[in-house]
């Protein structure tokens, strides 16, 4: 699995354990069923569609009309999921599935017919998909595949599979096509990302590169100078190197036994590192679970294809007690892995899992943590959250919440949705661990709802608050399609102000100060007074500030300038001025949005900055609104608590309702 020989046999040995959970218990690893691991196995074939809640829910009221929403979710794990990709998709298919439609009148084989290689055989999924009202067998390769009535099936097949329905053996001659075989070697110079497809996406990768696909569902893999077999035929090949780069492609045809040079360069849009920022994403995971195994050699070739600044490496668990790269960080804490170099540093931390509490990243521990998860498997959520921001913190490390939100959020009021839908993973108690100063940083751009998330942040921040803007993406090497979590590392940022050289320490003080903006793509600055992103303005009523934005990147359609109060203005963008009249203590940031965008690995493009913070006469922002909506959120995580939470003793949940007292203390206070 690994004979990488910079891989301590520590390492070596987990990454064959994890190989072996992927071969006895396939996309799951054997983890707990929950319905987040449930729905893995359904990741690969439904990139791209939207309706995937839509359908779930839909089955579940058609089966239980009268159970109220709040208990349908209860009832997810009932799903089979197989079905349930049959019905998202909807008779489409993608590139990776093929389909047996079985009817009163027969069978069909439906697929893309994919070009092979000197007739090497194609390994696919088989959708089994029956309209008949009694159940039926297939036989694949011998073994049988019970399909229920009106039911689905998926299973793992060749195009060299025998496969009988019906008492009678199933043509899949419309699976493949032969095509003569060419080469490409792909040369930019330098590390980058490379996407080589033909006819129906079909993606071409170089001998042992994982099949990843991206947001978008293009093939892609890193590297430079690389060679690889490709049919014959038209084919597209692009170059791209994240998000300080633009994309390069070229169309063509290559001819047969004939090994064609392709040399693409991306064009630079900006060099963040030569004016002293540098770019991370604080939420990646090597392992958790997976269609494949992630080895150090893999994310090393992603960070450097991406040119992404600081990778961090999280361990963390999925669903059971088992902590993946948790050898690697016992190996690797406190140090930088063996790829960093002067532009690029690499670490392992720590994600700290409870769902209903919310999940953090830590960044730069020194060692690992006495514990890295509560809730799981019916265990107590206890302690809380804060307990674990302490440890890190005295590790060394710096803490944020990742993937915070994912309804929507509403600026005018309390996210009642948030604090109803049980374990969702949402960072419910950053209310809390905010007002007491226990966390750095608010992951606003990540792979839940940025925009929900952008909303809380400016509550927290108008509240008193001091917390930066950082991002996580919660990219996953082990997983090659998985929607933007098989997009590569990076594909949302922090960029940090760092004085001197890049390390992790002077990384991790940048984020502490909130210098700091994060973004999808696009470069976006702040200057307040001349002043950026975590400086403090210490004025007097009726004083004066002059507020300037600047973007850069093809994919920004609006900026705007924040205060406590609201928008002060917005434009088109480039840049954006505007004078500001101070009276109340308050905040400015800079934010920036557009529609989907190809640069951008979501729905669409965002970039939000920590703010400068305006005091006056030695006044900090406590906006009053912000406050109460904050003491609002408290009241609704403690009745929150007592409904969901898992405890084994009534002190258990009195150390919960004591933090959020003492946070209440804190608001109260501010309003004071």
């Amino acid at each position: 699995m690994c004979d990488d020989p910079a891989v301590p046999p520590a390492v070596a040995r987990a990454l064959e354990e994890y190989g072996a959970l992927l071969a006895g218990h396939g996309v799951t690893w054997g983890e707990d069923p929950i319905f987040y691991v449930k729905s893995m196995a359904t990741d690969a074939y439904l990139m791209g569609t939207t309706t995937f809640w839509e359908v779930c829910y839909g089955t579940l009221r058609a089966r239980h009309p009268d159970t109220p929403a709040r208990q349908l979710r209860d009832r997810l794990t009932e799903l089979d999921m197989d079905e349930v990709v049959r019905d998202v998709l909807a008779g489409a298919l993608p590139d990776n599935l093929a389909a047996l439609r079985l009817t009163g009148e027969g069978r069909t084989v439906e697929a893309h017919a994919h070009a092979v290689l000197d007739g090497r055989p194609l390994r696919t999924t088989l959708l089994v998909d029956s309209a008949r009202d009694e159940p039926v067998t297939v036989l694949v390769d011998g073994h049988p595949h019970e399909v229920g009535p009106r039911g689905a099936r998926l299973v793992r097949i060749t195009s060299a599979s025998e496969v009988v329905a019906d008492g009678a053996r199933v043509d899949l001659a419309p699976l493949t096509r032969p095509a003569e075989a060419a080469r490409l070697r792909l040369r930019a110079g330098f590390p980058c990302r490379w996407s080589v497809y033909g006819e129906h996406g079909q993606g071409w990768y170089p001998e042992g590169a994982p099949a990843r696909r991206d947001h978008h569902v293009r093939p892609y893999f890193h590297g430079d100078d690389l060679v690889l077999d490709v049919p014959a035929e038209p084919l597209t090949v692009r170059v791209s190197r994240g998000m300080e780069y633009g994309s390069a492609e070229v169309a063509l045809s290559p001819v047969p036994g004939v090994e064609t040079l392709v040399e693409l360069t991306p064009e630079r849009l900006y060099d963040a590192a030569a004016a002293g920022w540098y770019g991370g994403d604080m939420h990646v995971h090597l392992n958790w679970a997976g269609d494949m195994v992630g080895t150090p050699a893999l994310a090393a070739a992603m960070q450097h294809g991406e040119d992404l600044h600081v990778l961090n490496l999280v361990a963390g668990n999925v669903s059971s007690e088992r902590v993946y790269d948790s050898e690697a960080l016992a190996h690797w804490a406190g140090r930088d892995l063996p790829w960093s170099d002067a532009t690029h540093l690499a670490r392992v931390g720590v994600e700290y899992r409870n769902d209903l509490l919310g999940h953090l990243y830590a960044f730069g521990v020194s060692a690992p943590p006495s514990r890295f998860h509560t809730g799981f498997l019916g265990t107590a959520d206890w302690p809380p959250n804060s307990v674990a921001c302490r440890e890190l913190r005295g590790l060394g490390a710096i803490t944020g919440y990742s993937h915070p939100f994912h309804p929507p959020v509403h600026d005018d009021d309390v996210p009642d949705r948030v604090l109803a839908w049980g374990r969702n993973c949402s960072a419910r108690e950053i209310v809390t661990d905010a007002a007491l100063g226990l966390v750095d940083s608010l992951d606003v751009l990540n792979h839940s709802s940025i925009a929900a998330t952008a909303a809380v942040y400016r509550r927290l921040v108008g509240a008193g608050n001091r917390l930066a803007v950082t991002a996580g993406t919660d990219a996953m090497v082990s997983f090659a399609r998985r929607g933007n979590q098989s997009s590569p590392p990076g594909w949302a940022r922090v960029y940090a102000r760092v004085d001197g050289p890049l390390t992790a320490g002077s990384f991790a003080e940048a984020v502490r100060r909130g210098r700091t903006f994060g973004t999808t793509g696009p470069w976006l600055e702040l200057s307040v007074g001349g002043h950026g992103p975590g400086a403090t303005l210490d004025l007097s009523p009726g004083d004066r500030v002059t507020v300037t934005v600047r973007s850069v990147g093809p994919e920004v359609e609006r900026l705007e300038i924040r205060t406590a109060d609201g928008v002060l203005a917005e434009g088109p963008p480039g840049e954006l001025t505007a004078e500001l009249a101070v009276g109340d203590p308050t905040y400015v940031v800079a934010v920036a949005a557009g529609g989907p965008h190809e640069r951008a690995f979501t729905d669409g493009v965002h970039a939000h900055t920590s703010p400068v913070y305006l005091d006056v006469d030695g006044r900090h922002v406590a906006r009053a609104q912000d406050v109460r909506w904050c003491l609002r959120w408290l009241d609704g995580m403690e009745a929150l608590l007592r409904k969901e939470g898992v405890f084994e003793t009534a002190g258990q949940l009195g150390d919960h309702l004591e933090l959020i007292g003492r946070a209440r203390e804190v608001y109260r206070a501010r309003l004071g």
